[in-house]
């Protein structure tokens, strides 16, 4: 199932069965006319099919460093936006819409952002950076905030950026690791919840205990089905977390098996920006954490202990490893298997040490250096591009799986920022970096852009290396 493109799939229990005989007389074959109209038709209808995701989002910056328990947002792929508070049906094509709660936007209780914008601050998946820093993400939002948001985010006194909250609506998937949990739904309990959303007050009415994002999540999920999301009274002391959320939404999908249930992966883009760090439940993030952990066991071990029971009892769950990938333009795809990775690595490790000049793991140094005084542009068809000076000229570099190969920027610097991308795509660690798929796209961008050639004879002698490297490894 490609998530996201909600109205391209026929109606569900739909089955058509067409037999026809030699001996068909005319009756049959105006039934057999009949039945590949009705084909017809049912291959260019809206799709019926409907779904719903808990999207879990691993905590950040001082959320991670403190509490750790990160956001969640509910994902609805039937669903579009009018503006950023009225919703509507998709239209073919469309990708659906997140609906988060956040404080301090605008005075209202909820925004709708498309799928893409929501994750990459961009409009469409070719304009996604391939390597990104805090500076190229800023920069993305504000572009995309001036463009589509500023009737919640309007700019400053003085045209400036404003503050506020507004900025955690898009660009999420550069700042953490999002996973779904995506259950089906009906057109028609779609229709019900547009209806009742876009006629109840939309009011800012966050309360970080009782009303906070958990509790918007729960209340959209259990508006389709009932009773599915529930607070946990032990692992979280009865207050709605994002991680309890996600982990309620699998035991529904255990107890419903006649529901198509799908999780998957999100992962974060590739970069310079601190990874982000497993989301944890209340009492989980007093037991796994020794700065608290420690202090209430030397002060208080009764209580230590019972927090640790707490844990075990019910404060474990883990988002599955076998989680499929999402991409933004194949959907959902296979991950990289380990065999995969180490293989992938290796010819990776091969072809950095034949390069003139490369230093281990230096790329990401290089791409700062890049960035430097760097402007952001759009090509002409709205691709991100970064002005950069190179001497006395300005140099455009491509920094798309679209563009990154036709900028007039040197070999060498596109070759460093395809080696950083996926130095980070194959590290290990608790979730996919990549698909399968997308890092063999990825690949082929490293073999083309290592086939230029550098002007003299050295550079030459160790380009045509560093290609014969990559062209020799076979594909996994």
């Amino acid at each position: 199932m490609y998530l996201g493109t909600g109205c391209n799939f026929a109606p569900r229990g739909w089955v058509l069965i067409a037999v026809a005989s030699p001996a068909a007389n005319v009756d049959s074959m105006r039934l057999m006319k009949l039945a590949w109209v009705g084909l017809l038709m049912l291959s260019t209808a809206p799709r019926s099919r409907a779904d719903v995701a808990v999207l879990l989002e691993e905590p950040y910056s001082y959320d991670g460093a403190l509490a750790g328990t990160g956001h969640t947002a509910i994902y609805l792929t039937r669903v579009c936006a009018v503006t950023p508070t009225v919703l509507r049906p998709c239209q073919p094509g469309e990708a659906g819409v997140v609906l988060s709660r956040y404080h301090r936007i605008a005075g209202y209780d909820w925004i709708a952002v498309p799928l893409i914008p929501y994750l990459y601050a961009v409009e469409k998946p070719e304009q996604i950076p391939l390597f990104t820093d805090s500076k190229l993400e800023a920069s993305l939002r504000d572009r995309y905030r001036r463009k589509f948001l500023e009737g919640v985010a309007p700019d400053g006194p003085s045209g400036e950026t404003p503050g506020g909250d507004w900025y955690e609506l898009i660009g999420s998937a550069y700042d953490r690791t999002l996973y779904g949990f995506q259950i089906e739904t009906s057109a028609a309990q779609d229709d019900k919840f547009i209806a009742q959303y876009n006629s109840r007050p939309n009011r800012d009415s966050y309360k970080v205990v009782s009303r906070n994002c958990a509790d918007f999540v729960s209340d959209a999920v259990n508006f389709y089905y009932p009773k599915a999301l529930k607070r946990s009274i032990v692992a979280d002391l009865a207050v709605s977390t994002p991680k309890h959320a996600a982990k309620s939404m699998v035991q529904f999908s255990k107890k419903n098996p006649e529901l198509q249930f799908t999780a998957f992966v999100i992962p974060q883009v590739p970069g310079t920006i601190r990874r982000s760090r497993p989301v944890r439940g209340i009492v989980e993030s007093v037991f796994k954490a020794k700065k608290y952990e420690l202090p209430l066991l030397a002060l208080h071990p009764v209580v230590a202990g019972g927090v640790a029971v707490a844990y075990v009892a019910g404060g474990r769950f883990s988002p599955p490893e076998n989680a499929l990938v999402f991409t933004p333009e194949g959907g959902l795809q296979t991950r990289l298997s380990a065999q995969e990775r180490r293989a992938y690595l290796k010819g990776l490790e091969e072809v950095t040490r034949t390069v003139a000049n490369a230093q281990p793991r230096g790329e990401e140094a290089s791409w700062h250096h890049l960035l430097e005084g760097a402007q952001l542009r759009v090509d002409e068809n709205g691709r991100p591009i970064l002005q950069v000076r190179s001497g006395d000229a300005l140099v455009e570099v491509g920094i798309t799986r679209e563009n990154v190969l036709s900028s007039a920027a040197p070999p060498e610097v596109m070759q460093e920022l395809l080696v950083a991308r996926l130095r980070e795509q194959l590290r290990g660690g608790r979730s996919a970096k990549t698909s399968e798929p997308e890092l063999k796209q990825d690949w082929k961008l490293l073999q083309a852009a290592f086939s230029e050639n550098s002007n003299d004879t050295a550079g030459r002698r160790k380009g045509a290396t560093s290609r014969d490297t990559l062209e020799g490894m076979l594909l996994p």
